[in-house]
């Protein structure tokens, strides 16, 4: 990281420093703070141009931040008020991993490399295996963290992990090496998917390039495929079918040695890849999620990552609603939408919500403006709790959907609901 003035305060120059972590800009970071706010706050906060010049204001340590501010701040960098504006002596204040008891300094966390991802100082000390263990059991909790809190709070808990991962296999011998290679692909794709739900595509297409990277690293065929078929989910959110569709053949290349997982999220994906070109096959979709669903319940692997066909209740229809969707097959979409929502867990509050505005948008195509208002709002109250950028997305393309009976009442009453996310 470039060297700052000495003359700045350490909390300006904290500001700064997680601000271009996150590859954010100071628009981006103004945003940010606004989505952070309850709702009681956000009306009485300043335009955009002025919260911009706030921040440029905090980081140039021309004055510091105060209420709600600093509470902002600290919601939507996932930290605490101490650690962005707590008095430092500039090396760095030592702590303690509960988990690891091993003391770590916080500046070592905050140089970033040229591809925008974290890095810690090396680690020299010989690696004992039980850590790959310690890392694989960690994952399921990662998973329905996320789907309870979305990736706001939950980033920076994984980045550290994912980092750490990456440095002990450069240091590790074979086969531990090999080992943590392995979770390091489950982290990093993990580490990329929650940057991509809050936005951040330049650091999540990074973090795919590392998982992709380290399964080739590992040599085992199911992570090298996995690897691909994250970097096809990246290009389904950039709607870019061809290369979603590359990606998800090149993973399915060996699809005989490959287990019923990994064929499932590769044929999954090819199906969404098929769903945004031109031609619009309709049938070669449901072939391919077809495919897919026959092989649910032959999932039996002991692979921690990778279990969204089991975490997700009805997963198969979840993808089949979602394509169709695109596919402009409106009735059949909220035909699976009415079924799949009305067993979905209440937990599951950020991909409740996802699955809430995809219906949405197909009752709106149908059209039955009065339910698409009712389930647009209750969308919308998932975005402020989870800080889901994805969820912002598909709440905004509901109108695109909405445009026959835009100038009709619920058609206005919708078009509040999204403009909050404009």
């Amino acid at each position: 990281m470039q060297a700052m003035s000495d003359d700045l305060p350490a909390w300006a120059v904290r500001l700064r420093a997680e601000r271009r972590n996150r590859l954010w800009s100071q628009r981006e970071m103004a945003r940010r703070l606004v989505d952070a706010a309850d709702e009681d706050v956000r009306p009485r906060l300043p335009s955009r141009e002025t919260m911009v010049r706030r921040i440029k204001a905090y980081e140039a340590g021309h004055n510091r931040p105060g209420d709600p501010y600093r509470v902002l701040y600290a919601r939507a960098f996932g930290l605490t008020e101490a650690d962005l504006f707590g008095e430092h002596d500039g090396r760095g204040s030592q702590e303690t991993d509960d988990n690891l008891g091993v003391p770590w300094q916080r500046h070592d966390i905050l140089d970033v490399s040229q591809t925008g991802v974290v890095t810690h100082l090396p680690y020299n000390a010989p690696v004992a295996p039980e850590l790959v263990m310690y890392f694989l059991e960690q994952l399921p909790g990662h998973y329905k963290a996320d789907m309870w809190l979305g990736p706001r709070h939950l980033i920076p808990t994984v980045a550290t992990q994912a980092e750490l991962i990456k440095e002990l296999a450069q240091a590790a011998d074979a086969p531990v090496r090999r080992g943590l290679l392995g979770a390091g692909v489950a982290y990093a794709a993990l580490l990329g998917w929650l940057y991509q739900d809050a936005g951040d595509l330049g650091r999540a297409r990074a973090w795919r390039a590392v998982a992709l990277d380290m399964a080739h690293r590992s040599q085992d065929p199911q992570l090298i495929s996995y690897a691909l078929t994250n970097k096809a989910m990246l290009a389904v959110d950039l709607y870019d079918g061809r290369t979603v569709v590359d990606y998800t053949e090149a993973a399915l290349a060996d699809e005989a040695k490959l287990c019923p997982k990994v064929r499932i999220l590769a044929l999954v994906h090819q199906a969404h890849g098929h769903s945004m070109l031109p031609a619009k096959d309709k049938d070669l979709v449901d072939r391919l999620l077809d495919r897919a669903a026959v092989l649910v319940d032959r999932v039996d692997d002991g692979y921690p990552w990778g279990n969204a066909c089991h975490r997700t209740l009805g997963y198969i229809d979840v993808q089949r609603a979602t394509a169709y969707l695109r596919l402009g097959a409106y009735r059949e979409a909220v035909a699976l939408w009415d079924r799949i929502l009305g067993t979905a867990p209440e937990s599951a509050r950020r991909d409740n919500g996802v699955f809430w505005a995809r219906q949405a948008a197909a009752l709106a195509a149908v059209p039955e403006p009065e339910r698409v208002v009712q389930i647009a709002s209750a969308a919308a109250s998932v975005v402020d709790g989870t800080g889901s950028a994805r969820l912002r997305k598909e709440i905004k393309a509901v109108a695109c959907h909405a445009t026959a009976w835009a100038s009709t009442g619920p058609g206005r009453q919708l078009a509040d609901i999204v403009a909050r996310f404009a």
